[in-house]
């Protein structure tokens, strides 16, 4: 991950490429490829809480491999808790840190430190927003603030698609994310990629 100075024009920038997505669900697979692109990072994922579970599951992500999202249950209890109850925190070494479930798996997939931010609607966190770098990286307030501002975005914007949908909770609007037949605009997988519908607008303001 390259030392990336962000600044306000690239908050609105990329913030711009949102507002302009013609369905609230497309702004979460939106976010994450904006961040990964933004911060130079290795990967950006949006999971949510399954209350049921208590575990996090993948909404959408952009440059992790299928094999490290599907490692195992992301139980929101020991999966970087903090970053639910407390606020944006910050993993420098993913392989010696207790607060990581899968050491081993992120070590493996090439990941080195994590930001995680709370996703938070209604008063209460409903999952994270997640950064993941390739290299040992000191997350700047620069980085906590524009992930952290994404996170709203994206929080945001589950919630429209929540009550559009008439659903009762957050978690079920990740089961219309996952649904491929739900998708038929898709570009990639249910887990990552740009929706094909994206207007040029949103094309054009994505552009450096």
């Amino acid at each position: 991950m390259k030392e990336n100075s962000l600044n306000y024009e690239t908050l609105l920038k990329v913030t711009r490429a949102i507002c302009h997505s013609r369905d609230p669900e497309e702004v979460v697979l939106l976010a994450v490829e904006s961040i990964k692109t933004a911060l130079d990072a290795k990967g950006c994922a949006v999971l949510l809480i399954n209350r049921s579970t208590n575990n996090l599951e993948v909404a959408a992500s952009f440059g992790l491999s299928r094999e490290y999202l599907e490692k195992g249950p992301l139980s929101a209890l020991h999966s970087i808790r903090q970053s639910l109850e407390e606020g944006p925190t910050a993993i420098f070494d993913v392989t010696d840190d207790p607060r990581i479930q899968y050491p081993e798996e992120a070590k493996k997939e090439g990941i080195a430190s994590i930001l995680s931010v709370p996703i938070v609607t209604g008063g209460r966190s409903i999952g994270a927003l997640r950064v993941y770098t390739s290299e040992p990286w000191e997350f700047t307030l620069n980085d906590v603030n524009f992930v952290q501002a994404m996170a709203h975005l994206t929080g945001m914007a589950i919630d429209m698609a929540r009550l559009y949908k008439g659903l009762k909770d957050s978690i079920e609007v990740l089961k219309s994310l996952r649904d491929p037949k739900s998708l038929k605009y898709k570009r990639r997988t249910p887990y990552e990629g740009v929706p094909l519908s994206v207007s040029p607008e949103v094309t054009q303001a994505m552009r450096p």
